[in-house]
Formats: C-alpha cells, sequence, structure tokens
C-alpha cells in the first residue's frame, strides 16, 4: 500500500463566498484552480475535474481548466472525473488531453465514463436511445487512438477513419486513461476487456459492497490475459477541524443539492438520519481529519484499492471552507492514512 495515491475530486460547485454569497461560475473556476494550487503545494497526488453542463456546477471542459492548472503547478497528476465520452467526439478529447499532457509535460490522465447525467446529449444532439452503443463505439475508438498510429475505424455513431493519423502526440507514448464505473458488472468487464484501469464511482451504501466489482475486474482482466492495472474509488466527503463542525457546514448544503437531483430521478428528500448513517458507516467521509482518514484506510483496505479520490465540494459549500478542507486533506488525512494501511 506505500504506493497509494491519493487524489481530489470537484465539479466545480458553485460555492458561497464570506458573506453567504453565490459566487458568479466564472469565480468558481478560479477557485478550483487555486484549490488544485494548494493542493499541489500539499502533495496531494492528483486532481479530477467533472464535466458537467448545469446551473449549480461551473466545469463543462475540465481540460480548459486543468491546462490552467497545469501552468500553475508542478508534480500533481491532472484528470478528469469523468469526460462523458458519450456525447464527445473521441479523437478532439485525445487531442485535448494530449495537449493537456505536453503543457504539463506528461501529468495528464482521463477517465471516461457514461457520466450520471444526461443534459449533454440533448445538448450536443445525441439520442439518449443511443446511450449504451455510444459508449460503446466511442471506447473502441479512443482504445485505439491510445496506440498512436494510424487509426482505420468505423461504427454508427460518427463518421469513419482510414488510416488516420491523430494529433499531439504525448511524449510518453501513450494517454494515462481509466475508465468510470457507476456499479454495473457490464462496465466493470468492459472495462478489463480493453485492458483500462477501473475507477469506481461510490457515492452511497457500504463500500463494502463494491467488493465483487474488484474482484469481477481483476478476474476479467485474466481472462482476457490483460495486465493488472489499479483499481480506484472515488468518493463524496468533507473535512473541518472538528466532526460537528464538519457536519454542519456539509449536511445543509448537500441537502439542497441531493434533494434537487434526487427530485429529476423520483428519489425521497434526504433525512438528516440517513446522512449521519452514511457519514458513520456509509460513503460520505465527512468529519476531522482523524476521523476521515480512519474511514479512509478501512474502505482502501477492505476493497484493496490503490487509489482514493475524494469529491471534496458539494452544493454551496463556502470557498474558505473547501480551501480549509483542502489543507486538512493533503496536510493530514494523507499522511494519517498512509501509516493506518503500512
Amino acid at each position: 500500500m506505500s504506493d497509494l495515491v491519493f487524489g481530489l475530486d470537484t465539479f466545480g460547485d458553485i460555492p458561497e463566498d464570506d458573506d453567504g454569497n453565490l459566487v458568479t461560475g466564472a469565480a468558481a473556476i478560479r477557485q478550483v484552480i487555486r484549490e488544485a494550487v494548494l493542493a499541489d503545494e500539499l502533495g496531494v497526488d492528483a486532481v479530477a475535474l467533472g464535466e458537467h453542463h448545469r446551473p449549480e456546477y461551473s466545469i463543462s471542459t475540465p481540460e480548459t481548466v486543468l491546462a490552467a492548472i497545469a501552468a500553475k503547478t508542478s508534480r500533481i497528476k491532472l484528470g478528469s472525473g469523468v469526460t462523458v465520452l458519450s456525447s464527445d467526439d473521441p479523437v478532439r478529447v485525445y487531442q485535448r488531453f494530449a495537449t493537456v499532457d505536453a503543457i504539463s509535460e506528461g501529468r495528464a490522465e482521463v477517465i471516461l465514463g457514461r457520466g450520471s447525467f444526461t443534459e449533454s446529449f440533448p445538448l450536443f444532439g445525441y439520442d439518449l436511445q443511443d446511450y449504451e452503443v455510444l459508449f460503446e463505439e466511442k471506447l473502441q475508438l479512443f482504445t485505439q487512438l491510445l496506440d498512436e498510429k494510424p487509426v482505420t475505424w468505423s461504427g454508427t455513431t460518427r463518421a469513419a477513419l482510414e488510416n488516420a493519423d491523430v494529433f499531439p502526440k504525448t511524449e510518453s507514448g501513450r494517454l494515462k486513461t481509466w475508465v468510470g464505473v457507476g456499479g454495473t458488472p457490464q462496465s466493470v468487464v468492459r472495462t478489463a476487456y480493453y485492458g483500462l484501469p477501473l475507477m469506481l464511482a461510490i457515492i452511497g451504501g457500504s463500500p463494502e459492497r463494491f467488493a465483487s466489482y474488484v474482484d469481477l475486474y481483476r478476474r476479467a482482466t485474466e481472462q482476457f490475459e490483460k495486465e493488472a492495472l489499479p483499481v480506484g474509488m472515488h468518493s463524496p466527503g468533507f473535512l473541518a477541524d472538528t466532526d460537528e463542525e464538519a457536519k454542519e457546514i456539509f449536511w445543509p448544503r448537500y441537502k439542497v443539492m441531493r434533494d434537487r437531483i434526487g427530485a429529476l430521478r423520483g428519489w425521497p428528500p434526504v433525512k438528516r438520519a440517513e446522512f449521519d448513517a452514511e457519514v458513520a458507516h456509509g460513503s460520505l467521509y465527512v468529519g476531522s481529519a482523524e476521523t476521515v482518514a480512519h474511514r479512509i484506510a478501512d474502505a482502501v483496505k477492505k476493497l484493496d484499492v490503490g487509489r482514493f479520490d475524494l469529491i471534496y465540494s458539494a452544493g454551496s459549500v463556502p470557498a474558505s471552507a473547501r480551501l480549509k478542507a483542502v489543507e486538512l486533506y493533503g496536510a493530514k488525512v494523507i499522511p494519517m492514512v498512509r501509516e493506518l494501511v503500512a
């Protein structure tokens, strides 16, 4: 576990300022850049920015923000969390991340997924009835692009390619690429089939229930005669000086966001008792540095994963409190977890 990787994830949620007012989307993007620079200084291994097309979130093009972060940092890995490949063009996604890789001197990585929201499909002219075939075909093409050789490909979701060479190339010869999976066995097996590392989105319930997916992935890679690759997990959480302070800052803003999204998906409003149960035993890592470190260490050991990413922003949590959470994660949580799992 000595090579355990720790990351921070954000969708660029619109935070409050010190007066309790929501900042602009532009200010929210600049806030994410400040947080990533601090994370780099504190030794956090990776930052991942999610792609969304909703008013609550400021980041619609992760790679653009990652390029800005690249120019201000020196060591932190720069990824998406996730890039919605289904409603984008694989060639353009590859080119944009290869460009971030050049700017950052090899620190770029892309996490591809189908996305948990569907706004990008009508926005870019895709039919949700093609949800499965869009991702399958585009992932197939993207994995061919990773070889950085001329590509010949045909499918039903974009124009065919005939011996097409794509630029820029990476200096390493291969762009680090993960697949983000929300919890279907088919997605786990597909990730293994293409020989890509797996990132599990564990956003509710006991993390232990995903142990079967980790096992399935490892058995599938062996069956497909692929190299054993890292498995990562990302889950939401928040840090403050004490457990009570963390919960009182996070809970009311989390409830607003969770209920807004839940209304679109037919979920009942979340209750405080459910929240407290998730914090105590589920997949919300909320509390002091010591509390969160012990909970992360427990999850990492039980699932035997090589990477943990904390989704540290949720709803309108104040910008100053988010910076403090990043500081606690980098300065205290990561060293404590490394000791606990050693």
